[in-house]
Formats: structure tokens, C-alpha cells, sequence
């Protein structure tokens, strides 16, 4: 694992920049929930919540791949 140091503006705390980074690689599919969950110290269940409050998806379906789920 690599480490990454940054300065924070004024009003912006680590724990919140890492979580919102955390997010965002979420998001972008670059680690998993259970694995940017870990990265900033929440159950997944958790972060699943914290993450849809802020509008991001947890569930990336395709319209095919959600038409099929909802067959079964």
C-alpha cells in the first residue's frame, strides 16, 4: 500500500478527505465497498449508508444486467 501526504485547506479535515477519497475510488470502481470500507474505518454496512446519503450509487448495474435481476 502506498502513502500519500497532502495539505488540507482550512475547513477540510483528514478523516473527511480520506473518507470522500475513499468515495470516490468507490465509485469509480478502483477498490471494492469492503475494501474502501476497511480504508477508513467503517463496517461496510456503515459506509454503504454514509456513502448513499451523499447520492452515490452503491450498486452499479447495467439496465440489462437490473432488467435480469428483477426477473428473478
Amino acid at each position: 500500500m502506498s502513502t500519500l501526504t497532502i495539505e488540507l485547506p482550512a475547513g477540510v479535515s483528514a478523516e473527511e478527505a480520506k473518507f470522500l477519497m475513499a468515495v470516490k475510488l468507490s465509485e469509480t470502481e478502483k477498490l471494492s465497498l469492503g475494501q474502501t470500507a476497511k480504508l477508513v474505518g467503517y463496517s461496510k454496512s456503515i459506509f454503504i449508508e454514509l456513502v448513499s446519503k451523499l447520492g452515490v450509487p452503491v450498486i452499479n448495474y447495467s439496465p440489462e444486467d437490473l432488467e435480469q435481476e428483477m426477473l428473478l
